[in-house]
């Protein structure tokens, strides 16, 4: 018995409880909208009777059902959740010729039913055709205009409300799993390129090892010289095969900084900050790119946890022995002592050779510049001496030896 009544009381996979948990929310968020039942003990002020012995009884005796189908409607599965509602509305229609107070109850019914997976156009016709019934009803027994026009009101109102919430709330949910799907054939393709990588550059170079080892074993006992030299060209191999690991381990590490500015666009806009930032310059060094998306990651990270802030912008702007990255928020600044996160910032920027500028007034926001030198790469053409000319003219002449360039 008592393992039917928790599977019967057990949120269903796909109920409004169990996409309330998914997204991050307690269980209880959506028992917040109980608290419009306490029309239930409004209403009677607007009765003759008032709070009467009938409606005390009406009350303890259909409030807990109520709380049933209440409770039922958002962990029901989604395809069983409308029938829950739609008991409300008929506690509701069926209460209405004795208890006034059951008008709420309809209500609830009516916006209860937009948790049905439903179109908005279906979900208008469910709505009219619930409101004509109970129009109906309250004429024949003859309600006050006030209250027949206030209930189908306040069932239209709030039931688009809580409508525009839930699709917001599906697109939200559709907008996660797209990113998530995104980061799963990126971090995929990542995957197949690093296999690509590796099997290129350790295939070949493995297997010649293996082969100049079984030579240097073959050799071993007939010339000793000559299985010497294979085993030392296997050294050279290997150490070479090393250093191409160790390169492409290096390029597999490092950051970019389109990425970095695509995952902080994600962080910040997350939580609630509007992100405005340019693209980065195409030509910089990869470690300058690298030290450079460290540093935004830990600013980005700051500004998220740290800034309250509404706006940031994130400036990269090319020059020519320099690139500059000006990263700005409209938080309440006011940063006086550095901690460890500002201190890895700065031992970065002073990796690359370069220099960081704080400027943070309480309540004007922090602006932190960071400025990295880029070596410039200049052609220089020697002049040849006379000498030099000399012999450059006698090895071109026909006959020499060397054809003329």
């Amino acid at each position: 018995m008592i393992r039917r009544v928790t599977a019967f009381l057990a949120p269903a996979p796909d109920s409004l409880v169990a996409s309330s948990i998914r997204r991050g929310k307690s269980p209880w968020t959506d028992a917040v909208h109980l608290l419009w039942s306490a029309w239930l003990f409004v209403t009677p002020i607007w009765s003759g009777d008032g709070w009467s012995a009938r409606w005390l009884v009406f009350t303890l005796a259909s409030y807990p059902v109520f709380l049933l189908l209440y409770y039922k409607s958002v962990v029901a599965p989604r395809a069983t959740a409308r029938s829950y509602a739609l008991a409300m509305v008929l506690l509701s229609i069926a209460l209405v010729s004795w208890y006034p107070s059951g008008l709420t109850y309809f209500v609830y019914g009516c916006v209860m039913l937009r948790v049905c997976r439903m179109s908005f156009r279906a979900y208008l016709a469910w709505l009219v055709a619930l409101n004509a019934a109970l129009l109906l009803e309250t004429w024949l027994l003859h309600y006050s205009w006030q209250a027949v026009f206030s209930i189908p009101l306040t069932s239209f109102i709030v039931g688009i409300v809580i409508n525009a919430e839930r699709t917001s709330e599906e697109k939200d949910a559709q907008l996660q799993l797209s990113h998530d799907e995104v980061r799963r054939l990126a971090a995929t393709a990542e995957r197949e390129r690093i296999g690509r990588d590796l099997h290129d550059l350790l295939g070949h170079t493995l297997s010649l090892i293996t082969l100049k080892l079984e030579l240097s074993r073959r050799l071993f006992d007939r010339d000793l010289e000559a299985a010497r030299r294979e085993v030392g060209e296997a050294e050279k191999v290997a150490r070479h095969a090393l250093a191409e690991v160790r390169s492409a381990v290096s390029g597999i590490r490092a950051s970019d900084l389109a990425a970095e500015l695509a995952a902080a666009r994600l962080m910040l806009e997350s939580s609630g900050v509007s992100l405005q930032s340019g693209h980065p310059p195409d030509d910089l060094p990869k470690p300058v790119e690298c030290g450079l998306s460290l540093v935004l990651r830990e600013a980005v990270t700051n500004i998220a946890r740290h800034a309250q802030a509404s706006m940031a912008t994130i400036e990269l702007q090319r020059e020519h022995a320099s690139v500059r990255m000006d990263i700005s928020d409209n938080g309440r600044g006011g940063i006086h002592s550095e901690g460890n996160g500002m201190s890895g910032m700065r031992e970065r920027v002073r990796a690359l050779g370069g220099s960081l500028t704080v400027e943070s007034p309480r309540g004007g926001g922090t602006r932190l510049r960071v400025v990295a030198p880029i070596p410039v790469l200049r052609l220089v053409q020697a002049t040849p001496s006379p000498g030099e000319a000399a012999h450059v003219a006698q090895q071109s002449r026909p006959g020499s030896g060397h054809s003329a360039a």
